[in-house]
């Protein structure tokens, strides 16, 4: 976990506000559902993020997609182009709903932003969007007092500019913000503005964590997460 203490060497100050990634954080591992699809379809779990990484083309579908600047129906048909040309043939309509078929609401973290709101302490949703039903089943603005979302704002983690949107949107400045992310990348994004980091990789270290940072017991009731 990346807790960055302050300028004169010693415990980190408590943040005023907290930045959440969601999928991955308020739901069960984006990753797993991305390997779980992969292996149905290829034998292969990791096909679809080492597509994403090695192929250009890929690469930079997801990036327009992210951004809003391309349909989840525009960015389905070609992502099935590009695992055609791997030798992978997949139906293109409805392709990323069921690569993210497999996350699972995280109760947990759920209730643990729930608590951390009703404590006063502020919390934005900071998430690159995927689809158009990644969010279906969510309410987004009851869970949260900000949403910034990469398909409305034209940027995406782990560029700066949707950190900087999140905080803005907070009346906070970077430095008094927690950033919660399982990415280390969108952590080191978040890290170029000040923003404090916390890799989440287990439910129950995330809720330890954040409840000895804001000095609640038990938060998010204290039982494991669905990670």
């Amino acid at each position: 976990m990346d807790e960055t203490a302050d300028a004169r060497g010693g415990a980190p100050e408590v943040p005023r506000g907290v930045l959440t990634d969601f999928g991955g954080v308020l739901t069960t591992s984006v990753l797993a559902s991305f390997r779980a699809f992969s292996a149905r379809v290829s034998g292969a779990p990791l096909l679809l993020e080492r597509l994403f990484r090695e192929d250009r083309e890929a690469g930079e579908l997801l990036v327009e997609h992210e951004c809003g600047r391309m349909t989840a129906a525009e960015f389905d048909r070609r992502l099935a182009d590009r695992l055609r040309a791997k030798g992978v043939t997949v139906e293109s309509s409805g392709l990323i709903d069921a690569v993210a078929s497999g996350m699972r609401p995280d109760t947990t973290m759920l209730r643990a932003l729930r608590e951390l709101r009703a404590r006063g302490v502020p919390v934005a949703i900071v998430s690159n969007t995927l689809g158009d039903n990644c969010y279906q089943g969510y309410d987004l603005h009851d869970l949260a007092d900000v949403v910034v979302l990469s398909s409305e704002t034209g940027s995406r983690k782990p560029g700066r500019r949707i950190y900087r949107t999140a905080c803005e949107r907070l009346g906070l400045p970077p430095s008094a913000c927690l950033m919660i992310d399982d990415l280390e990348q969108n952590l080191r994004g978040a890290a170029r503005l000040g923003i404090r980091g916390l890799h989440h990789v287990r439910t129950e270290e995330t809720t330890r964590a954040l409840g000895e940072m804001f000095g609640i017991d038990a938060l998010g009731g204290g039982a494991r997460g669905t990670r």
